[in-house]
């Protein structure tokens, strides 16, 4: 968790409910509220020239989208939407600061936060930078894996579709099915019921 909840809802923040489907935060909107996560997933995305949708990153319970952007008063460069039911607490701009100022051991908690973030960026990048699609492919289900206390092959099932692989890699949904097959007759991965294991 970024921000423990006590102090969120103490500094006035309010739980909002979403569908699956609704969108959060839209690309090019300015940034009014801190979120956090309660339940369920959100994916962060945007659509490239061609209209292809990146997905940047998909965030679960105890996460938190955007903050950076407060701090930079930047608009959003992406979408934030419900990849089913969802809670979240939202907590306004000027409410967050105050937070931040009355609570400073807050900003520690926060650091963690954008350091994590950054992390991922920089491994998504490199990953991402390769021309090889299996590489791609690895690099994510890599850096899922890794905060995993259990690293035995196949023990970590990929909470993610086919098509969502592929929106996070850049590669069209094809590509990602040829690899993730091939990827299983090399034994990297297990496919099961139609879920990937690594």
């Amino acid at each position: 968790m970024v921000i423990n909840e006590k102090f969120l809802l103490s500094a006035g923040a309010e739980v909002k409910e979403y569908n699956s489907g609704d969108i959060i935060f839209h690309d090019g909107a300015t940034p009014h509220y801190y979120y956090q996560i309660i339940k369920g997933n959100v994916k962060l995305s945007n659509y490239n020239k061609e209209g292809k949708e990146l997905i940047q990153k998909i965030i679960s319970e105890g996460e938190s989208v955007g903050e950076s952007l407060l701090f930079t008063e930047k608009p959003y460069p992406m979408d934030a939407i419900a990849l089913e039911p969802c809670s979240v607490l939202r907590l306004c701009r000027n409410n967050f600061f105050s937070m931040l100022n009355i609570y400073p051991q807050l900003y520690f908690d926060l650091c963690k936060g954008l350091s994590d973030c950054l992390y991922y960026q920089y491994v998504m990048l490199e990953a991402n930078s390769s021309q090889n699609p299996s590489e791609r492919i690895m690099g994510v289900l890599g850096y899922l894996k890794d905060s995993k206390k259990d690293q035995s092959q196949f023990s970590f099932k990929i909470p993610f579709t086919r098509q969502q692989l592929a929106g996070f890699t850049g590669l069209c949904v094809e590509t990602a099915i040829r690899v993730i097959k091939d990827m299983e007759k090399k034994k990297i991965v297990r496919i099961k019921n139609r879920k990937i294991y690594f």
